[in-house]
């Protein structure tokens, strides 16, 4: 009877694991409470400048910081004592640690509003390093804490107490200082300081002849219309020039980038000696491109330093990367070759050695040592699902692997470019934070996040290939259901993006899929994604391929796709649904009107209909004008197919949307009306191309509760 007692209570205390181990993830989970169920993450970790010491958040409430060589971590500060510092210089509290930057070995700075604040960790002062205008945007900060920043279209600099106006344009269309050709080619910001903060260059975007567009802002009665400048593809676009703003003259050289002007000024970069400034010229056709050294002082060009041309588009992505202590030097990152790979240039512009070499891609630059004689960067060289961490020695070509394992490595050198802060993540290492040497060896482990999923019952996700019709390897990823059985029938949810830049199927948790993809997976869908011909990281042949045919190379690979689930014996091939945003949402519209009956259930959100309807940059790379290409736009614009469409279609949309402008879903649920083809539909008035806040939770419950009722 005590055995039987015994027997019971182990498989009562079985069932409570089992049961406790059976969690559902919910659609509160995978959006507004996502930081519960993701993986545990070192904030802020950096080097310490000159100690061979590092920091990092602990409970996102204290700095802490380790030696290369010490097991224990020690408190710098608090949230709650820089608070007491904070309260006695401003008068009010922090809710929450700042973003720090670490500028010498004993001091770091942060924002607070509007106040760049420093704190020195070695007498735990907190005080006041700059201040600009409290509606000032676009902050860019010196190491001697000068400061750039816009207030609406015009340029100020602070430094030394005074506040400059560098421009001083009347009319809102000139815009100053800021981002330009819509943040494509690298371009992230519109302020650039030169090496010893002597002078500041800018962007100067002219943006008069572009024509507005409306957005309608319902928040007034009645609504009012906010225009922005919305530059399609074959229409005028924005003329943009580089001006160079003295500090000490207060006097400003625009450089003579010449005709036509609608060109891309790309890879903005200051010489170590602030002499001279480096720019690629492409041209709007996207197909040329010359790197071209400009005098600073009077605006004039130097020397065209090379070219590159392509029969399809050339894609800049960062200026010239100037070697440590051999200013005559540089590192060029050109996919001239057919892949990504390092080239080293002097600067009278020859061709010293081809850096790197093979059929993969680098990804990232990562900088030099402090000698300057090792150039670090990240690549593909393993697998294109993988991000691994290299070193190469300029002098002899000898190339080093510095990460170990398999997945996707982050990696932070010091100073001298002998140790790293190695933070990776794989499908089966949620993530990792280790300490290696500059042979790869490592030294430590600094953190290891536990599997945030253990107790749910996610599905089992796996890696695989399938292969295109011309014989390119299509990396895919599928989710099994929870509790999955092959003897059963499943209905199929494929997420699809499908656009040239991006790269879903990586070897990184949850294999890049997002948290909601496996909450379907754990309500009984098999849930799969490919990436298709044109997709990021796989060569310049393989983005190519769609080139002045956008949606049709794609739809070919998708269909492959398709039609391997429908292979499968566990699938229900009268249970397919798709869904994909922006690119994504394009892509699902094709697939449901240009592959009528492969779906039966579908949501795009954010789509373009009609490239022609697109903004120019990034349409114009990819499919040329609309004049120079009707054949490719009419061939992919989803407007030529509306009447093929079969099962049922949710289309959402942003009525703010700045970047799809609402018109193309408009366009295509107009054109559905008057053929009496129906198509559901929603939209969130005021938001922009994603969804935010709160009603992130009602997109995604429209979306699942969609599927359950259709699929």
């Amino acid at each position: 009877m005590r055995n039987l007692k015994f027997l019971l209570l182990l498989i009562f205390a079985a069932g409570t694991i089992l049961h406790a181990q059976q969690k559902e993830l919910t659609i509160r989970d995978v959006t507004l409470n996502a930081r519960s169920v993701i993986p545990q993450r070192l904030h802020q970790l950096q080097w310490r400048p000159a100690t061979g010491n590092y920091t990092y958040l602990k409970n996102d409430s204290s700095l802490v910081e380790e030696g290369i060589n010490s097991s224990e971590a020690k408190t710098l500060v608090t949230l709650s004592a820089l608070n007491k510092k904070y309260s006695v210089l401003t008068g009010k509290q922090l809710t929450s640690f700042p973003e720090i930057e670490w500028t010498d070995n004993n001091n770091f700075r942060f924002w607070q509003g509007n106040i760049l604040l420093g704190f020195n960790a070695g007498n735990n002062e907190l005080t006041e390093l700059n201040t600009v205008k409290d509606d000032a945007a676009n902050m860019d900060v010196t190491k001697n804490n000068y400061v750039a920043y816009t207030i609406k279209n015009n340029l100020y600099v602070s430094f030394s107490g005074n506040q400059i106006a560098v421009t001083n344009d009347d009319n809102e269309n000139i815009v100053n200082g800021q981002y330009v050709h819509r943040n494509e080619f690298g371009i992230e910001k519109g302020t650039f300081w030169s090496p010893n903060a002597n002078y500041l260059a800018f962007y100067r975007k002219d943006q008069t002849m572009v024509t507005d567009y409306p957005l309608v802002d319902i928040n007034y009665r009645p609504a009012k219309v906010e225009n922005i400048k919305y530059p399609m593809a074959g229409m005028t676009s924005e003329q943009v020039t580089l001006g160079v703003y003295n500090l000490k003259t207060n006097e400003t050289v625009f450089l003579k980038t010449g005709e036509p002007k609608d060109h891309y000024l790309t890879g903005v970069s200051w010489d170590p000696n602030e002499k001279y400034i480096y720019i690629g010229i492409l041209n709007r056709d996207q197909n040329h491109l010359a790197e071209i050294k400009y005098d600073a002082a009077s605006g004039n060009p130097v020397d065209t330093l090379f070219e590159e041309n392509s029969d399809k588009y050339v894609h800049p992505m960062n200026g010239p990367f100037f070697v440590t202590n051999h200013p005559g030097e540089f590192v060029w990152i050109s996919e001239r070759d057919g892949w990504n790979h390092l080239y080293l240039y002097n600067t009278n512009g020859k061709l010293l050695k081809k850096l790197t070499e093979g059929d993969w891609a680098v990804i990232d630059f990562e900088g030099f040592d402090k000698e300057g004689n090792n150039v670090f960067f990240t690549s593909t060289q393993d697998s294109p699902l993988e991000a691994q961490y290299y070193k190469i020695n300029l002098a002899s070509g000898k190339m080093t692997k510095l990460t170990s394992g398999p997945g996707e490595h982050s990696v932070t050198k010091d100073e001298q470019g002998k140790y790293f802060l190695d933070a990776f993540n794989s499908l089966t290492v949620p993530y990792k934070a280790e300490l290696i040497n500059g042979e790869g060896k490592i030294v430590k482990n600094i953190f290891t996040a536990p599997d945030p999923l253990k107790d749910y019952a996610i599905g089992k996700t796996k890696i695989f290939k399938l292969k295109s019709s011309d014989g390119y390897d299509l990396y895919c990823r599928m989710i099994l259901p929870a509790n999955f059985d092959s003897t059963k029938k499943y209905p199929v949810l494929v997420y699809v993006y499908g656009g040239p830049g991006v790269q879903l199927i990586t070897n990184s948790w949850l294999a890049g899929a997002g948290l909601w993809l496996n909450y379907m997976a754990e309500h009984g869908y098999v849930v799969f994604t490919l990436d298709n011909r044109g997709s990021a990281n796989r060569g310049l042949a393989f983005e190519q391929e769609t080139f002045r045919q956008l949606g049709t190379k794609e739809i070919e690979d998708q269909t492959i796709g398709a039609d391997y689930l429908k292979s499968l014996s566990f699938v229900d091939s009268t249970r397919m649904g798709v869904f994909g945003w922006s690119f994504g949402g394009f892509m699902t519209t094709s697939l449901m009107t240009r592959r009528p009956g492969l779906f039966q259930v579908a949501v795009a959100g954010g789509s373009v209909i009609d490239w022609s309807y697109y903004e120019v940059m990034y349409t114009e790379r990819y499919m040329d004008t609309p004049q120079a290409n009707p054949d490719g736009y009419k061939e992919s614009s989803l407007l030529n197919y509306v009447q093929n469409l079969k099962g049922k279609l949710l289309m959402i949309h942003g009525t703010f949307d700045p970047v799809v402008v609402w018109q193309n879903d408009l366009m295509f649920i107009k054109k559905a009306a008057d053929l009496g083809i129906p198509v559901d539909y929603f939209v969130y008035p005021g938001q922009e191309h994603g969804v935010r806040g709160i009603d992130t939770f009602h997109l995604y419950d429209k979306i699942t509760n969609y599927f359950k009722q259709n699929l």
